[in-house]
Protein backbone atom coordinates (compact mmCIF):
# COMPACT_ATOMS: atom_id res chain seq x y z
CA UNK A 1 0.00 0.00 0.00
CA UNK A 2 2.99 2.10 0.75
CA UNK A 3 3.89 2.09 -2.83
CA UNK A 4 0.97 2.61 -4.33
CA UNK A 5 0.73 5.60 -2.24
CA UNK A 6 4.11 7.13 -2.97
CA UNK A 7 3.25 6.30 -6.60
CA UNK A 8 -0.37 8.18 -6.45
CA UNK A 9 1.22 11.47 -4.35
CA UNK A 10 4.22 11.52 -7.29
CA UNK A 11 1.69 11.45 -10.03
CA UNK A 12 -0.47 14.19 -8.09
CA UNK A 13 2.12 16.25 -7.64
CA UNK A 14 3.30 16.17 -10.92
CA UNK A 15 -0.19 16.73 -12.18
CA UNK A 16 -0.89 19.93 -9.58
CA UNK A 17 2.74 21.50 -10.27
CA UNK A 18 1.30 21.06 -14.12
CA UNK A 19 -2.26 22.80 -13.67
CA UNK A 20 -0.60 25.24 -11.29
CA UNK A 21 1.56 26.34 -14.66
CA UNK A 22 -1.78 25.63 -16.61
CA UNK A 23 -4.17 27.98 -14.30
CA UNK A 24 -1.22 30.71 -14.49
CA UNK A 25 -0.14 31.24 -18.23
CA UNK A 26 -3.05 29.14 -19.68
CA UNK A 27 -6.28 30.08 -18.08
CA UNK A 28 -5.47 33.79 -16.70
CA UNK A 29 -7.43 35.55 -19.53
CA UNK A 30 -9.72 32.98 -20.68
CA UNK A 31 -11.50 32.13 -17.39
CA UNK A 32 -13.53 34.96 -15.02
CA UNK A 33 -12.16 35.41 -11.82
CA UNK A 34 -14.08 33.76 -9.42
CA UNK A 35 -13.86 30.44 -11.71
CA UNK A 36 -9.87 31.24 -12.08
CA UNK A 37 -10.24 31.16 -8.36
CA UNK A 38 -11.68 28.14 -7.90
CA UNK A 39 -9.25 26.20 -10.27
CA UNK A 40 -6.41 27.44 -8.17
CA UNK A 41 -7.76 26.66 -5.12
CA UNK A 42 -8.24 23.18 -6.68
CA UNK A 43 -4.67 23.44 -6.95
CA UNK A 44 -3.98 24.31 -3.76
CA UNK A 45 -5.74 21.57 -1.90
CA UNK A 46 -4.15 18.91 -4.33
CA UNK A 47 -0.86 19.71 -3.62
CA UNK A 48 -0.88 20.33 0.03
CA UNK A 49 -2.71 16.76 0.34
CA UNK A 50 0.10 15.55 -1.74
CA UNK A 51 2.23 16.17 0.53
CA UNK A 52 -0.30 14.77 3.30
CA UNK A 53 -0.43 11.64 1.35
CA UNK A 54 3.71 11.31 1.05
CA UNK A 55 3.35 11.42 4.94
CA UNK A 56 1.13 8.65 4.90
CA UNK A 57 3.08 6.47 2.94
CA UNK A 58 5.93 6.99 4.88
CA UNK A 59 4.62 5.77 7.78
CA UNK A 60 2.92 2.80 5.99
CA UNK A 61 6.32 2.06 5.07
CA UNK A 62 7.32 1.50 8.93
CA UNK A 63 3.35 0.73 10.03
CA UNK A 64 2.29 -1.14 6.93
CA UNK A 65 -0.97 -3.04 8.46
CA UNK A 66 -1.92 0.10 10.52
CA UNK A 67 -5.69 0.15 9.33
CA UNK A 68 -5.83 3.95 10.20
CA UNK A 69 -2.83 4.98 8.24
CA UNK A 70 -4.47 2.77 4.96
CA UNK A 71 -7.86 4.45 5.07
CA UNK A 72 -6.01 8.34 5.63
CA UNK A 73 -4.43 7.32 2.44
CA UNK A 74 -7.52 6.55 1.10
CA UNK A 75 -9.64 9.28 2.23
CA UNK A 76 -6.89 11.77 0.58
CA UNK A 77 -6.50 10.51 -2.07
CA UNK A 78 -10.89 10.55 -2.74
CA UNK A 79 -10.66 14.05 -1.19
CA UNK A 80 -8.23 15.22 -4.08
CA UNK A 81 -10.36 13.76 -6.65
CA UNK A 82 -13.42 15.26 -5.11
CA UNK A 83 -12.64 18.60 -4.02
CA UNK A 84 -9.72 19.15 -6.65
CA UNK A 85 -12.00 17.83 -9.55
CA UNK A 86 -15.14 18.81 -8.99
CA UNK A 87 -13.10 22.47 -8.54
CA UNK A 88 -11.23 21.53 -11.80
CA UNK A 89 -14.74 20.72 -14.19
CA UNK A 90 -16.38 22.95 -12.98
CA UNK A 91 -14.03 25.49 -13.75
CA UNK A 92 -13.25 24.41 -17.28
CA UNK A 93 -16.97 24.22 -17.96
CA UNK A 94 -18.27 26.23 -15.92
CA UNK A 95 -21.20 24.08 -14.70
CA UNK A 96 -21.09 25.60 -11.47
CA UNK A 97 -23.94 22.95 -10.26
CA UNK A 98 -20.88 20.60 -9.57
CA UNK A 99 -19.95 22.57 -6.59
CA UNK A 100 -22.21 20.59 -4.88
CA UNK A 101 -19.83 17.37 -5.32
CA UNK A 102 -16.70 19.66 -3.28
CA UNK A 103 -17.93 19.58 -0.01
CA UNK A 104 -17.90 15.54 -0.44
CA UNK A 105 -14.08 16.02 -0.94
CA UNK A 106 -13.30 18.28 1.75
CA UNK A 107 -15.06 16.04 4.18
CA UNK A 108 -12.96 13.13 2.84
CA UNK A 109 -9.90 14.90 3.48
CA UNK A 110 -11.25 15.73 6.94
CA UNK A 111 -11.57 11.83 8.21
CA UNK A 112 -8.06 11.44 6.12
CA UNK A 113 -6.80 14.11 8.29
CA UNK A 114 -8.73 12.60 11.68
CA UNK A 115 -7.36 9.21 11.02
CA UNK A 116 -3.70 10.48 10.57
CA UNK A 117 -4.39 11.64 13.82
CA UNK A 118 -5.85 8.85 15.37
CA UNK A 119 -3.50 6.62 13.91
CA UNK A 120 -0.18 8.62 15.24
CA UNK A 121 -1.76 8.91 18.49
CA UNK A 122 -1.76 4.66 18.41
CA UNK A 123 1.24 3.96 17.26
CA UNK A 124 3.94 6.51 18.05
Amino acid sequence: MAKLLLLLASFSGFTGVALGAFAAHGLRSRLPENLLGAFQTGVQYQLWHTAALMGVALLLLRWPEATLFKSAGALLVLGMLLFSGSLYVMALTGITKLGIITPFGGMAFLLGWLCLGIGVWRHL
